[in-house]
């Protein structure tokens, strides 16, 4: 498990409506060691049934701006980070920017979406920087077993409350504005036939299902990379994990904001 996790999940939470949603992190999900990079940007899914039309399908946004204008038309796929980094930060605020890389913006947030339910996000597609600073753990008193300092949780003040300050509707606003550009990439991720939305709105549910395990949560270290101690908590996803290594306070926060946009992008169900 690492710290720069923790910036997948806001950039999850944040490009929700812009490209997105959690934030951060460009390790594996282990405090310590690297991984090597993938040569591609590639899901591991398998390609689900084909249906007749997504089931959260989207209100088409209307194309005018704020004032009455007309909307700039979106540019290409691949010609997108500029105009999409500009939308990000009029959304979540100047902060944001030292946080993402500067390439394939669109491409890396949604394949890390794909996977979040996963056990893995490969390094190579995260949309984030590493977060500075060294991971902080406690050692028990029988020095066999580790735990998350609190001490760690504060580091992610900043970014969580990018998120949490967001307007929701605002956050939903850009998502609707670039969900061709990223219904075109999670296409070419090998779902022809499947909605990144509804992905999207999957992905929430997965998250918002993470347990609130009691503190201090433990951990070992068997090898080179910290695991969770209960066997339970290690076998969670990859997204789940991030939730519970920001600390309860932060992924209460970050829950209260995923359930604040499921709504604004999910079909009602029955």
């Amino acid at each position: 498990m690492k710290d720069s996790e923790i910036k997948l999940l806001i950039f999850l939470v944040a490009l929700l409506g812009i490209g997105a949603a959690a934030w951060f992190f460009r390790y594996e999900l282990g405090l310590v060691g690297e991984q090597p990079e993938l040569t591609q940007i590639e899901s591991t899914a398998v390609e689900p049934p084909e249906q007749s039309g997504p089931l959260h399908p989207l209100a088409p946004l209307e194309p005018v701006d704020s004032r009455g204008g007309p909307l700039v038309p979106l540019p290409d796929l691949d010609d997108s980070d500029s105009y999409f980094l500009l939308a990000l930060i009029d959304t979540f605020g100047s902060g944001l920017r030292p946080v993402l890389v500067n390439e394939e913006l669109i491409d890396k947030f949604v394949a890390t979406v794909d996977n979040l339910p996963r056990k893995h996000v490969p390094e190579k597609i995260r949309p984030v920087h590493k977060l500075k600073g060294a991971f902080l753990t406690a050692v028990t008193d029988d020095k066999e077993q580790f735990s998350i300092s609190p001490d760690n949780f504060d580091r992610y003040d900043l970014l969580v409350a990018l998120v949490s300050n967001a307007d929701p509707a605002a956050i939903v606003a850009s998502y609707r504005r670039f969900y061709p550009l990223m219904q075109q990439s999670y296409e070419g991720l090998g779902y022809p036939n499947a909605y990144f939305n509804d992905r999207v709105v999957e992905v929430i549910d997965h998250l918002l299902l993470t347990p609130s395990p009691a503190e201090p949560i433990l951990l070992v270290q068997p090898h080179v990379l910290y695991e969770f101690a209960d066997a339970e908590l290690e076998a969670l996803s990859s997204g789940q994990k991030l939730l519970l290594r920001m600390g309860p306070r932060h992924a209460a926060t970050i829950k209260s904001v995923l359930q604040k946009l499921r709504p604004l992008i999910a079909q009602s169900e029955g």
